[in-house]
């Protein structure tokens, strides 16, 4: 892993990163810079847009901070494993915890996908959007993962590519050794999709529809019946531990 500056503040900005370009500030960056973490003119910031890698800016303003100066890169850009985290949308806080942890196990990409028993029915792309840019400034990602708008389970199921491995997370299956599962899939070399329902679980007919994909994995979480937020954070915690960036062995990205 590169070592990382934890003591200086990251921001994500919107903006080229050049030495030398001033990039301005949006209303509550400047005030988390000036008022929570109390920097100056003159204080250095650390800086990431998702495509040119990290970089040292020097804050500016006269009475309060309104714009950085790009100074110089201090990350080369990276990319994020091509593991898609797909899900049964959750409720405001719960969904925010989740898609925070997918960030920080490194999902590369965000699936709502409606399921029967889904209990949401509108998803704030935007809000999740927020939420995977704050986990980012916070863990030291400097790729973001995209946020893709809902679809229904079954028009997910039917557009994507099927050599992709599902991991599809199955309350039903019988508890075994999830590690064990995982290692006979290796290696891996299209990407990932990992899949938790809702916590009222699968339908039998949409269970029916996923066991006929064309490489699947029925994986157990435990004996335990787990929380959707819980699982989400289990199930990619197994997934990167034995098929993911953690190995050594980049994913294709």
């Amino acid at each position: 892993m590169p070592q990382l500056d934890f003591r200086k503040p990251r921001l994500f900005v919107d903006a080229a990163l050049v030495p030398g370009e001033s990039v301005a500030l949006e209303p509550s960056q400047s005030n988390y810079i000036g008022n929570v973490m109390r920097l100056a003119a003159g204080d250095t910031v650390l800086v990431f847009n998702g495509r040119d890698g990290e970089w040292q800016a020097q804050v500016a303003g006269r009475k309060r901070p309104d714009n950085l100066t790009i100074v110089a890169r201090t990350r080369p850009q990276d990319r994020l494993p091509d593991l898609a985290y797909v899900f049964a949308p959750l409720k405001h806080a719960r969904l925010d915890y989740m898609v925070q942890k997918a960030v920080e196990m490194g999902a590369s990409s965000l699936r709502p996908v409606v399921t029967r028993f889904t209990q949401v029915s509108r998803v704030n792309s935007e809000r999740m959007r927020a939420n995977v840019i704050e986990a980012a400034e916070q863990c030291g990602i400097l790729s973001l993962a995209a946020v893709i708008e809902p679809v229904a389970l079954d028009h997910y199921l039917s557009q994507r590519d099927g050599r992709r491995l599902l991991v599809f997370c199955d309350e039903a299956v019988a508890a075994t050794n999830p590690l064990h599962a995982l290692r006979g899939e290796l290696p891996v070399h299209s990407g990932i999709d990992v899949l938790v329902g809702c916590e009222g679980g699968f339908a039998e007919e949409e269970r029916a529809v996923l066991l006929r994909q064309p490489r699947i994995l029925r994986l157990s979480l435990g004996p335990r019946i787990l929380r959707a937020d819980t699982a989400a954070v289990a199930a990619l915690a197994l997934v990167q531990a034995m098929l993911g960036d953690w190995t050594g062995t980049d994913l294709p990205g």
